[in-house]
């Protein structure tokens, strides 16, 4: 497993694993109908830096690294992850989350924070746990799950 800076060339396997997570709207608050423009301009964007993880050549996750707020609480790191289809259950997530746990902490970051994790991402959670993350707050009823309805969701952190 080779986890790398991302280059323009792996914008369509990045869009390849974007696209069907924002689609069925389950784990992630980005819109379900963005384009792929729209898509890769957010995970792109200023001041995400972003990674890949390539396992034999073929790109099976991505995520970006980025401090959670701007002036005084730029010391925080906030990340965004996505893995593939059907490569759940290989260590993906747990790869990504401690690599940016180690970037971050080589940058000067004193905590991660994740904002929202839907409560109903029970692999998400699991896998932040196992890293040391605790949750901060639990917010009531935040996400709208295309089929559970209103579920609630998680601020989670671990100081670096």
């Amino acid at each position: 497993m080779l986890i790398r800076k991302a280059h323009p060339k792996d914008h369509d396997a990045i869009w390849a694993i974007i696209e069907p997570v924002i689609r069925a709207g389950e784990t992630c608050a980005l819109p379900r109908d963005w384009s792929r423009s729209n898509a890769l301009d957010f995970w792109f964007g200023a001041p995400h830096q972003v990674f890949v993880v390539e396992i034999e050549g073929e790109i099976l996750g991505s995520y970006y690294l980025m401090p959670n707020q701007k002036g005084g609480g730029d010391h925080i790191a906030n990340c965004g992850y996505m893995t593939a289809q059907g490569a759940s259950g290989r260590g993906i997530a747990t790869a990504m989350c401690q690599h940016s746990l180690d970037l971050a902490t080589s940058q000067g970051f004193y905590a991660m924070q994740f904002n929202l994790v839907i409560s109903t991402n029970a692999q998400a959670i699991h896998i932040w746990q196992k890293l040391g993350f605790e949750t901060l707050a639990r917010l009531p009823k935040v996400f709208r799950h295309p089929s559970l309805g209103l579920v609630d969701a998680l601020i989670m952190y671990r100081k670096l």
